[in-house]
This record gives structure tokens, sequence and C-alpha cells, in this order.
């Protein structure tokens, strides 16, 4: 007997209800209202094969309403994949089970990109439709032909990151990406109504979206409008008008069961309108067979794809890029080695453009990007031409006034694989793209922030635009690498280091004004240490300055004005505490020893710094907001000069 498509869809229905009831935690709604949408999708449309989840010209799934995340872990466990199991499913938002509250691309395979926040999951899938679209370009159909399907809610359309990514997805004409909206009109406060009015397709149609409805509940009607979606050459949102929480007969299309289990009695309730009366986590095993069916139906297509990948003249190099693998010659030293031959006195954004002009022609899977500051974030180099909807194969995207669309699209492109994604802004509107930022840091991923403008240095822009805790607070996430380099020296080393580290995202803090070159000499590269003796004092060391990025020249001069006064003096460059916490305990004792005075300098907020000064040294620095004025004078204004450093190091150490 043929398994229809509602007992299909009840399968997902029942796991949601049944986990979140075992964990009384959850959101069972969702997966319940969306499970005939989701059947639909899996059944028809969706190319995967559960056996290599990984196989890359599969399409990719986002739930960008992540905390419907049963929804995911249903369909996985049910079409095949290894995981979630039963078991992992029945300890569901319990320590350790793989199935965690919101999915997580660590967790399980299958799981493209760790969604919860809302609306990122679908700006996610937009930089995952520009990877699959730019490697289309560059590889060809024959390896690269797949499509990004989204399922968000009311909350991820709300949100602004929504008007960023649809904006972009828009612009450039994404075709393979394709957004099914559970549109349940309802929020965890009530109604929507209670908050929106706005027509959502018609603000997506005037983005340059197709926008179609359909019955969420009604198969045939689902299959009408994702058919109709599949065939538009623009990006498509289907309103899949649904019920939240279907088959819940006396809390379905309530708030209540948005963020709540059902209870026993409504539970056993749904159980009877379903027709379900299987135990809990048991899948009647029709049922499961046809499901994994559905499941076992992409593994001969993923079978032609490996044997075209096997006789394609560019099949090494693709499956390189999308294995994240850097050319195994890939090095900076030749580069580096004409600096030092050649010493400059460039801006560190500068110096970022000119390392980035020979890692654009060693590396064709850099796709780099701006937020509308290409010229002020030096970003583009000449080899990355324009990536527009006429052509894919460009390099270099032109993200608008969209930071936060920024950070989520490259993170989307970076879980896609097969390029590497960096962009650039001003260090202050890191506070704008911080939410992409730690999540590519919690999902692992290679993503690179070219974040320039990175202190009081930026002049008479003024106060909104100086940042003063910003590189501290970032250096906070974890997982974030972030390198402040002094000189064009130290920001090529440090581009080589975030290109070199496949675990996680990268911030190159910049300057905009110039710095002198302060290496003159490469025996290795002396920032994967993260701190290192740049200076070492002439007469008894009394004290040792440690300072990152342009006030490490200020350190130098301090150091100099001391060791006149018969004051030894070391200067220790630090473009990256966590590359200098990861070194041996011998190396940092070394470095900073506990017997001399020790002093930070940093234009920013000194908070933090005790880390390395300990209570009783000095913390140079910013504890105030900025002020417009040149340069120069505001380093004056800030005490951040060696004339007035030296002497506050002079009375300590007297005092």
């Amino acid at each position: 007997m043929t398994v229809s498509e509602k007992s299909l869809a009840n399968a997902i229905r029942a796991l949601s209800m049944d986990a979140v009831q075992a964990a009384n935690s959850g959101h069972p709604g969702m997966p319940m209202g969306m499970a005939d949408v989701a059947t639909v999708l899996f059944s028809d449309h969706l190319k995967f094969d559960p056996g290599k989840p990984d196989w890359a010209d599969r399409d990719r799934f986002v739930l960008s309403a992540g905390h419907g995340s049963m929804l995911i872990y249903s369909l996985l466990h049910l079409t095949g994949y290894a995981r979630p199991t039963i078991e992992d499913i029945a300890s569901f938002r319990q320590l350790h089970s793989p199935c965690a509250g919101h999915p997580e691309n660590f967790e399980l395979a299958g799981v493209e990109a760790t969604t919860g926040p809302l609306g990122s999951g679908l700006a996610t899938a937009v930089g995952m439709a520009i990877a699959e679209r730019h490697l289309n370009a560059q590889f060809g159909d024959d390896l690269v032909d797949h499509r990004t399907w989204v399922i968000a809610g009311d909350g991820c359309l709300m949100e602004g990151i929504n008007h960023e990514a649809i904006g972009l997805a828009g612009h450039l004409n994404l075709g393979r990406l394709i957004v099914l909206w559970d549109d349940n009109k309802i929020t965890i406060d009530g109604a929507v109504d209670l908050s929106s009015s706005e027509d959502v397709l018609a603000r997506y149609a005037a983005t340059g979206w197709h926008v179609v409805s359909c019955d969420g509940h009604d198969v045939a009607d689902v299959r009408r409008a994702l058919v109709e979606a599949v065939a538009d050459p623009r990006p498509s949102i289907v309103a899949c008008a649904t019920k939240i929480g279907y088959g819940a007969p006396n809390k379905a299309g309530t708030s209540g069961v948005h963020g709540s289990a059902l209870g026993a009695d409504e539970v056993a309730a749904a159980r009877a309108f379903l027709g379900w009366d299987a135990e809990p986590f048991v899948i009647p095993d029709d049922i499961a067979a046809a499901w994994k069916a559905i499941g076992a139906k992409g593994r001969d297509v993923r079978s032609a794809w490996e044997q075209r990948l096997a006789g394609h003249a560019q099949g090494d190099e693709f499956s390189r890029r999308m294995a994240g693998e850097l050319p195994a010659d890939f090095s900076l030293d030749s580069y580096i080695d004409s600096l030092i031959a050649n010493p400059q006195k460039v801006a560190t954004r500068k110096a970022s453009e000119l390392a980035l002009g020979a890692i654009n022609e060693l590396l064709p899977e850099t796709l780099g990007g701006s937020a509308d500051l290409t010229g002020s974030n030096n970003t583009k180099t000449k080899t990355t031409g324009p990536l527009t909807r006429d052509d894919y194969a460009g390099r270099y995207v032109y993200y608008g006034i969209r930071e936060f669309g920024m950070a989520c699209a490259m993170n989307g492109m970076a879980l896609h694989g097969g390029v590497i994604p960096y962009g650039g802004t001003f260090l202050v509107f890191s506070d704008y793209m911080r939410a992409g930022i730690r999540l590519a840091a919690l999902q692992q991923q290679r993503v690179i922030y070219v974040l320039t403008h990175d202190s009081i240095g930026l002049g008479e822009d003024g106060p909104t635009h100086q940042p003063i805790e910003h590189v501290m607070s970032l250096r906070m996430i974890p997982n974030l690498d972030v390198y402040r380099p002094a000189d064009i020296v130290e920001t090529a080393e440090c581009w080589e280091l975030a290109l070199k580290d496949a675990t996680g995202p990268s911030v190159l803090a910049l300057t905009r004004q110039n710095l002198p070159q302060l290496r003159t000499d490469k025996s290795e590269n002396l920032s994967a240490k993260g701190g290192y003796r740049l200076v070492a004092a002439t007469a008894e060391r009394k004290v040792v300055l440690i300072a990152t990025g342009s006030e490490v020249e200020i350190a130098v001069a301090t150091a100099k004005a001391l060791e006149e006064r018969g004051i030894g003096a070391d200067v220790i460059s630090m473009p990256s505490w966590a590359h200098f916490e990861a070194q041996p305990q011998a190396y940092k004792d070394d470095l900073l020893p506990q017997h001399v005075l020790r002093a930070s300098i940093e234009a920013g907020t000194t908070f933090g710094w005790e880390r390395y000064t300990g209570i009783a040294g000095l913390r140079f620095g910013i504890d105030s907001f900025g002020a417009s004025a040149p340069a120069p004078a505001l380093y004056d204004h800030f005490g951040l000069t060696a004339a007035k450093i030296a002497p506050q190091i002079e009375a300590a150490l007297n005092s």
C-alpha cells in the first residue's frame, strides 16, 4: 500500500511533539505546521544523499526558523542520515545530544548552518546562493548546479537583516534561492497583527523577487507553488499559509504552541486527531520505509555527478577548493621578502591592499567585497572584477550599505565551500556585524573581516566613527582571531595566518594613517607568536612596553626616550592576543617578566590590559569617546605620545 503524504508529514509531527514533550522544552508549533511543506520539498525537489552528506553539488537546505529545530532533526532521521538516531531525538535539548535546541552545523551532517538568531539563516542562505552561482560560472553546470532552500518564519522576515539580505539577493538575481515562508500569523507574543501590518510579499516583489502563495496543508497546492518557484529565474518566496501546531486540536493556531511543550493531554489529543497510534518515538515500518526511499533517491544523482567530477578537466582544482585546502605551495614569503628589501611607510589598510594583490593572484578562491567603502577599506585589487547578475565569475561583491547582511552572506559562502570570503567596513561598524561575526566563530568558518579606520587615528570624522571598545570586545568572542598589525610586514603575516586557519574567522584591524615599517628583517612569521620582542633594552631593563597596531610606533619612540634617560625598555609588538595565549608559558614569561614594570599602549579602552600589565602596571589608552580633530592632535590630546608617556613611566619607576 502506498503511504500517503499526510502520513509522511504526520511522522514529522509525531517526532516533533514527542521530543519537545520529553524535554519539556522546545518549539513544537513550527515543525507541526510546516510538516506538509517539508514533505513535498524533500520528496519532490531537494537534491541530497544521506549516504554522502557533504556531496558538493547537493542542494543546501537552511532552517532559518531555527527554533523549529525538530523539523530538521526529524527529516534527517527519517530520510536515513546516520544521525540523529532515534535515541538522539529522544534526548533532544539534553547535554551532549547532537539535537541541540537550535540546529548547529558542527553537530550533525545535513545541518548546513547554525541558525537561531532570526533572519540570520536566510541571510546566510543568500551567501550560499552567491557561492553556487560564482562556482557555476567558473566550473560549469557539470560540477555546480544546485539550489538553496530556506524555511523561514515571520520573525525571520521581520528582523532588519531580512531587508539587507533580500535586497542583495534581488539585486544579484539569485534565481537558485527559494524561501518557503511559514505564514502562520503567530509570534510568541500572539498574533502577528499585534506588531506588524506590512505587505510582506509586496516588499519582496519590490526588491526583485518572484512571489507566490499556497495553502501549506494542501500538498497539491504546495507542489504547484514549488514548481512555479523553481521555474522562475528570480529568487522566489513561497508564502505557505499554515496553522502553527497543526494537529493539536486545542492549541493549534495559537502562540501557546510556539515555544512550549504541548502537555501530555494535548499530545494524546493530537495523536487521536492525526490518527497516529504508534508509541512515542516509534515510526511505523511502512512510513519509515517510505521516508528512507525518499532519502535514497539522490544516490544515483550523486553517483553520476561523481563520475563527471572524475572526468572533468578542472576536477582536482574544484575538489581542492571545496575541501578548503590552500594550494600546497601557497606562501607569502617572497612577497614579504620584497617588503624587507624595499621598506615602505603606508597605512595598514594600504598594506592590506598590497598583500591582497599578491594573495588574489595566488588564490583564485578568494571572494572579496565591501559594505560601500571599497575606496576606504582597500579591499579590491586588479584581479577581482565585480560579481554581478550578468557575470557571477567576478570576484568582488559590492554589498552596499549592508554590514550585517555582508557578514551573514560571507558566512554562507564559507559554509557552502569553494570560496574564501573577505569583506570590509570601518571597525566601528563591526557593531552592525557582531551577530554575524559571532556566528562565524560559532560555526568555525574561515571568514575574514577587513576592518579599517581602527582608532582615533581616523581623525576628523569624530567620535561616532572612532572605535574605542571595539577591538577589545571582539577579542572576547571565542574562536575569533583578532589581528592588529603594526606595519606592512605584520599585515602580510596576519593575512597569511588568517588564510591558513580553516577553523574560524579573523579580524584585521587596520589604520587609516600611515605607519613606518618597523620590521626590517624576517626569519619567520613572528606574528604567529601573537607577541614578540621587537626592540630589546640596551640599558638595564626596567620596563616592558606592550603595544599593538599604530601604537607600536609610539612604544618604540617611548623606549628610545627612556633609554636616553638610562632606563632600559623592551618593546613587545602584540598583533594577536589569541596567538600569544597559545604560546608556551616559558615564552610568555620571557617576554613579560614579573619583576619589571609592564605598560600597555593601545588607542582604545584600557579595560582588559590588566591581563598583561598586572594591576600594578600602567595602561595608556582611551576610556572615553573620541573627538573630531586631525589625528596628531587627537593623539596628543589623549596623551598617546612618547613625550607624554615616557615621563609617567619614569615617575612610576621612581615612586
